[in-house]
């Protein structure tokens, strides 16, 4: 049985953002270690619980940073103490968050804005809010150059400091794991670690405009999400008042403009280009040198950048990735956790920064590579690398008759048609994932998984399925939808695709899925993922130039990049593709677009020329490793 995990952190975020932004819409490296014993399991992941150094933790008083145009960011750090409460005197190994969140207002949820975790275990502990958020000066300019630059001068200052010893490792979730590869890719002496929970890679194609549509479930509250904890005052200085206003006016003449633009369709914003490039952590991930855990997650808004920056990283420094069965929220926290001899995050935190920012000969190199949840095997596999490094590339046929085959058709088969209407998917596994999480608190089924309700033909479903399994059948990677497809009435279209699990009783669980424009249909193959010659993850330009008409009624080869992931059709179950024409709010195309689709007749070909496809990333069922759980 699938299941989901319900965490406590969840919810208290939850409870944290609706008070707060309801106005707002709602390196080093690889030193030789000291000498100690080894753990007992080396080559796996193992119990590293070794007793806090310190009795407690403290904050110092907020402070502010001046970077080299003048702004001042706000900083605050947390030491370690003694049994009577004193700050711990003396240089420390420091972690190093850099927020968006108001690290003062956010800073009570433990584990968001500090670790007491970590700093009880040895470290000092300091939060920066980045320029234009929280309490620092300035305009936010979501990850602009000039705020990258901030993250290399803020190391300067750390290592300046009377509690740092010069050795500085990144933490954190979200935003703040974004900020690390950034940091990371200056190269700075003193950064040695990095330990990044749900990183974003690319920023067009993981979460603001995947398949060419704005994300209208994620990216407004997240803007209202930053914009409403700046607005709050959080330790009075005499730069308060105009550091508000600063934060205001910066909203309105930048950041809203920004999102209005692309979903509007005007000045070029809702194309991929210069702007979103520097926003991409991917563009930099090459620079990265310090040892690096990435943290993913299988319902994650960043699902598919986290095994990309990966595969980025791991050939400059010692990397491991960890997928869970996660949304962004229970990505966080690591919901779960720890489970299957996977340790929770802060051990695992801990593991890494006291190999790399203490020297201690914890074996912590020695841990899986990959460490994957898998659905429907209900636990956690390991094995030696991303992309997994036996699956081979099968092709699977959408039949005229609905059933998904091995064999391509051989004559021409009946279409068939779905409406195109643009708010198709309302109630989904996708809803949950691309509002972070949220709406997956709400206990309804279809926002657990539950996809049979998507799949009715009155709503507009199309679906494919396989006959039952023989056997048990392991898929890990990303997956490839080759379509030919036609929008009989307008002048573009678009689709969305669902791979889901049928259980014999005919529950559809979704397992993945993607969406895309038809007209930015256009492939770069030299930037396509091939597997077995096969192309099994597309990747499309999204630029003004590579826009490719539609011609009404006109069957048009579509490729549709369905989001990486891991899991198996358990024999007695069913593999199924359900496809509609969009899924609402994950994607909504630019007004612009939009009018060229509404109320159009989406055909779907499943003929001899024309055969509709799907190409899998299939593993080796022993590579699950269920007799002896052995890497695969």
């Amino acid at each position: 049985m699938i299941s989901l995990h319900r965490p406590a952190l969840a919810l208290r975020l939850l409870a944290l953002s609706l008070p707060v932004a309801v106005t707002a819409c709602s390196g080093g490296g690889d030193d030789a270690p000291a000498n100690t014993a080894p753990p007992a399991m080396a080559a796996d992941w193992f119990d590293y619980s070794p007793t806090p150094a310190y009795d407690g933790t403290t904050r110092l008083p907020a402070e502010y940073i001046t970077m080299s145009d003048g702004t001042k960011l706000s900083a605050q750090v947390m030491l370690p103490t003694d049994a009577d409460g004193n700050a711990i005197e003396g240089p420390l190994p420091v972690i190093l968050t850099q927020t968006g969140y108001n690290k003062s207002a956010s800073g009570y949820v433990e584990g968001f804005a500090f670790n007491s975790f970590l700093v009880e275990h040895g470290y000092a502990h300091v939060t920066v809010d980045v320029r234009g958020t929280g309490t620092s000066q300035g305009t936010w300019e979501i990850f602009s150059e000039r705020e990258q630059l901030d993250y290399q001068e803020v190391m300067d200052w750390i290592t300046r400091q009377p509690w740092s010893n010069g050795r500085v490792g990144t933490w954190g979730p979200s935003f703040m794991a974004i900020t690390q590869i950034y940091t990371a890719a200056w190269q700075h002496p003193a950064h040695q670690a990095m330990f990044a929970i749900v990183p974003m890679a690319d920023a067009y194609r993981d979460i603001v405009f995947t398949g060419g549509q704005v994300n209208v479930g994620f990216i407004p509250l997240w803007i209202g999400l930053v914009t409403g904890l700046g607005l709050i005052p959080a330790h009075p200085s005499p730069e308060a008042l105009s550091t508000l206003v600063e934060h205001v006016l910066g909203t309105l003449s930048y950041d809203i403009p920004v999102i209005l633009q692309a979903t509007l369709g005007v000045n070029g914003q809702n194309y991929d280009g210069p702007f979103w490039r520097t926003r991409s952590p991917i563009e930099v991930a090459d620079q990265v040198r310090v040892p690096t855990i990435i943290i993913g997650g299988l319902r994650d808004i960043f699902q598919r950048g986290e095994p990309m920056l990966y595969e980025a990283i791991k050939p400059h420094a010692t990397t491991k990735l960890v997928i869970g069965p996660w949304s962004h929220l229970d990505a966080s926290s690591g919901a779960g956790l720890p489970a299957d001899g996977v340790p929770d995050l802060n051990h695992m935190a801990l593991l890494w920064f006291d190999r790399y920012l203490k020297n201690i000969d914890n074996q912590a190199e020695t841990v899986p590579a990959v460490t994957q949840y898998v659905w429907n095997e209900d636990r956690y596999v390991r094995s030696a690398d991303w992309p997994h490094p036996q699956a081979t590339a099968e092709r699977w046929f959408l039949r005229g008759n609905g059933s998904l085959s091995a064999d391509p058709p051989a004559t021409d088969e009946p279409a068939r048609h779905t409406v195109q209407i643009p708010v198709q998917n309302l109630c989904s596994a996708s809803s949950a994932q691309w509002t972070a999480g949220v709406l997956e608190l709400i206990p309804l089924p279809c926002f657990q998984g539950q996809n049979s309700i998507n799949e009715l033909p009155l709503l507009g479903a199309v679906t494919y399925t396989t006959a039952p399994m023989d056997a048990d059948y392991y898929i890990n990677g990303p997956i490839q939808a080759d379509l030919w497809l036609a929008s009989e009435l307008g002048s573009d279209g678009s689709v969305a695709v669902r791979v889901t699990s049928v259980s014999p009783e005919g529950q559809s669980f979704e397992l993945t899925n993607g969406l895309q424009t038809f007209s930015s249909r256009a492939l770069d193959p030299e930037r396509s993922r091939r597997l077995d010659g096969e192309s099994i993850q597309p990747w499309h330009p999204y630029t003004a130039e590579s826009i490719e008409p539609v011609e009404p009624g006109e069957s048009t080869l579509v490729s549709v990049e369905i989001f990486p992931s891991s899991f198996v059709i358990p024999a007695g179950h069913r593999l199924r593709v359900a496809i509609a024409s969009s899924d609402f709010p994950h994607g909504l195309p630019p007004i612009t677009d939009l009018l060229d689709q509404v109320l159009g007749i989406m055909r779907i070909d499943s003929t001899a020329a024309r055969p509709s496809s799907l190409v899998l990333p299939v593993v080796p069922v022993d590579a699950l490793g269920r007799d002896d759980d052995s890497t695969g």
